[in-house]
């Protein structure tokens, strides 16, 4: 007779857990403008818990591949995952699971920053105490509660844009895009966000963001694309990223793949 402690095999998911999906996982992406490749075959995949710093020239395709990522924007063909959903079958599942700013900030400027933030966790199917709860929170961190009853069509652009992140923030979503976030923030505003992400990172929220800040992207990101003419160039681990293509730091990774700008030659003639 069969020892009957090894003639059941266990299932499988006794064996592992399964691994979790990717955050994000897009493939083939094309968006067109006018018959203009705006984005053209983009593939991507970013780890959950990573810090994903999405690279590229201006008018490389970052902010077109933002918007379809989310769902602003259909794209014209491939396909997209966002925390194991598909985004064309469940456009709502992904929106309710994410947080979203864009470099073009659009806000209610009428409400006040606390008004704000409570409309946008109501939005987002949270009771009324607790999105009061989390707004006020959330003002703290960033740094706005002296401002948490002042309206937003007087609030300065570091602090639209700390005010943004924290609507993203306010339903505690596990995936967060930022598009440009230091975008016309000053010195203090920067540091504050700079800190929040940080945060973010150590609670192992997923953070895609593009930025021409490099300095910044390479002290929190562990993970890396750039993006050139629509078509992606490198993705993957940061440091295999430098190590393979022979980089020290992310900005010699940027330049190394999208070339250096010529920096001499330049004359003005009218100065002689």
């Amino acid at each position: 007779m069969p020892d009957p402690l090894t003639s059941i095999s266990p299932a499988p998911a006794e064996l592992a857990p399964a691994a979790a999906p990717p955050a994000v996982r897009a493939t083939d992406l094309v968006k067109r403008f006018a018959g203009f490749a705006a984005v053209d075959g983009l593939s991507i995949e970013v780890p959950q818990g990573s810090f994903y710093a999405f690279l590229g020239p201006n008018g490389a395709g970052k902010s077109t591949t933002i918007a379809m990522l989310t769902g602003v924007y259909g794209a014209d063909s491939g396909s997209i995952q966002i925390l194991g959903r598909d985004l064309r079958r469940d456009p709502l599942g992904v929106k309710a699971s994410i947080g979203v700013v864009f470099e073009e900030l659009a806000l209610f400027e009428r409400l006040t920053g606390l008004q704000y933030l409570v409309f946008c966790g109501r939005m987002y199917g949270l009771k009324g105490d607790e999105a009061a709860r989390r707004a006020k929170e959330l003002l703290d961190l960033v740094e706005l509660t002296s401002k948490a009853d002042s309206l937003i069509a007087d609030y300065s652009k570091g602090m639209r844009r700390k005010v943004a992140i924290a609507a993203a923030l306010i339903h505690a979503p596990k995936l967060i895009f930022l598009d440009e976030p230091f975008e016309g923030v000053d010195v203090l505003s920067s540091a504050v966000i700079r800190e929040l992400l940080k945060e973010l990172k150590r609670t192992g929220t997923t953070i895609f963001m593009t930025t021409h800040v490099l300095e910044i992207a390479e002290k929190l990101a562990s993970h890396a694309g750039v993006i050139v003419a629509g078509k992606m160039k490198a993705s993957g681990p940061l440091d295999a990223l430098c190590t393979e293509l022979g980089a020290s730091t992310l900005e010699d990774l940027f330049q190394i793949i999208v070339g250096t700008p010529r920096a001499t030659g330049v004359r003005l003639s009218f100065y002689g």
